[in-house]
């Protein structure tokens, strides 16, 4: 399984510069110093009870994520983060970020993953779409000697036939041979974003068809929340991350898309988490009202983002999107929470089910329950990855470094094979 980001922080083409993930992880420090500058504040911007050792845990590791690796994936937005712009604004804006990017890939400053949002293959839109695929790409290999940066993609949104992804899937077929890049470098993700995305007219679903149209190519599908309520005739009011119907859309697309490899994506918090009051820079400073309106604020913003991402996770979402670098706060907390709470139990029980395995081989026994097993690694992998979880708590499972590293359930079974 390769690492799938915890997050995919989204930005307007025009906002972006090489250095965009180091100024996003100052801001969201920033925030956890005026915010939650303890282990018990941030219990009480979040709203949870955790024994004191758990919670410091917590703390210490958001701390270390925002100095070390803020953000995990990063979406240069040429849709809705960008809107329509005149055709030559749209152009330069491609050309420049492509020179950001491969300044950042050149100087180390780019998140482990990367790539650009365009606009849909709508007949309306679809030309300008792959013309400003085009511009970014052509721009970039030009200024990175030919090179992608890891983890790069691009992302489709509003997908509702499988034409659409066979027609990026073409695009960046024939800029492959046109460039003489290796075949398949070049992949793509979906975003699901209509209820025609998870029932077509036939009746069935097309999540697989989307999937199959990407020739190898696709590797993630996100939903979209509020294009998706909206499409379904929710109200504003309502579109929320947790309704029911996008409850609906996830499972949907979890149990069609199971065992495909394709990694999924949950949609955004848009309530953010900003101050009510700001001082003017040669005005008088916040009043003790102002500041206490300020903390409630972003805590109440905070509260509801940690709970929606605890919420995605429970339906099995390991990745969501962030609009605001103070939302990296709470991705990290919610995520080292999840896996910190389950640690001990996760621990016990790989341990087990490897020597129960193991014993089961070495008498001849039938084990079957090989996708468990698989299914305790993974969390021990993704805990890992997002910074939840220590090298030496993971190595409290009873698995050597050199079984982890493997990161398939089936090979630590045979390397411990007689």
């Amino acid at each position: 399984m390769a690492r799938q980001p915890a997050h995919t922080v989204y930005g307007g083409a025009q906002l972006f510069r090489h250095d965009a993930a180091r100024k996003l992880g100052d801001v969201a420090e920033s925030y956890l110093e005026s915010y939650a500058p303890t282990p018990a504040d941030l219990a009480r911007a979040i709203g949870v009870d955790l024994a004191p050792d758990l919670l410091e845990a917590v703390h210490a590791r958001i701390r270390g994520k925002l100095a070390r690796e803020p953000v995990e994936d990063f979406r240069i937005d040429f849709e809705d983060g960008f809107g329509y712009r005149p055709e030559a604004e749209e152009d330069e804006a491609a050309a420049r970020t492509a020179e950001e990017t491969a300044i950042g890939w050149a100087e180390g400053t780019l998140p482990p993953a990367i790539g650009i949002r365009i606009k849909p293959l709508a007949p309306e839109v679809a030309a300008r779409g792959l013309r400003t695929l085009d511009l970014y790409l052509d721009r970039l290999l030009e200024r990175s000697g030919g090179v992608l940066p890891d983890g790069f993609r691009v992302t489709l949104p509003k997908v509702y036939r499988a034409e659409q992804v066979a027609a990026l899937a073409d695009a960046l077929e024939a800029f492959e041979r046109e460039h003489g890049l290796p075949e398949g470098s070049l992949v793509l993700e979906i975003m699901i974003e209509t209820p025609q995305a998870l029932i077509s007219d036939d009746g069935t679903c097309p999540l697989r068809a989307f999937v199959a149209a990407g020739r190898g190519r696709c590797v993630g599908a996100h939903l979209g929340v509020y294009d998706f309520t909206a499409s379904a005739g929710i109200t504003a009011e309502y579109q929320v991350m947790r309704h029911p119907i996008c409850d609906m859309a996830r499972e949907t697309m979890l149990i069609a898309l199971a065992g495909t490899g394709i990694m999924l994506s949950d949609g955004a918090t848009n309530v953010l988490p900003v101050p009510r009051h700001r001082a003017a820079p040669d005005g008088p400073p916040l009043t003790d009202a102002e500041r206490e309106e300020n903390r409630a604020s972003v805590h109440a913003a905070w509260r509801l983002h940690y709970d929606d991402i605890r919420h995605s996770l429970h339906y099995g979402y390991y990745q969501g999107w962030d609009l605001h670098p103070a939302q990296l706060v709470t991705r990290y907390a919610a995520l080292y929470t999840f896996f910190l709470e389950s640690l001990d139990a996760a621990s016990d029980r790989l341990g087990n089910f490897v020597d129960r395995a193991a014993r089961a081989t070495l008498t001849g026994d039938v084990f079957d329950d090989a996708a468990t097993g698989q299914g305790l690694l993974n969390f021990f992998l993704r805990g890992l990855a997002c910074g939840a979880i220590t090298e030496e708590e993971a190595l409290g499972s009873g698995l050597t470094r050199e079984e982890i590293e493997t990161r398939s359930f089936a090979r630590i079974l045979e390397g411990r094979a007689p």
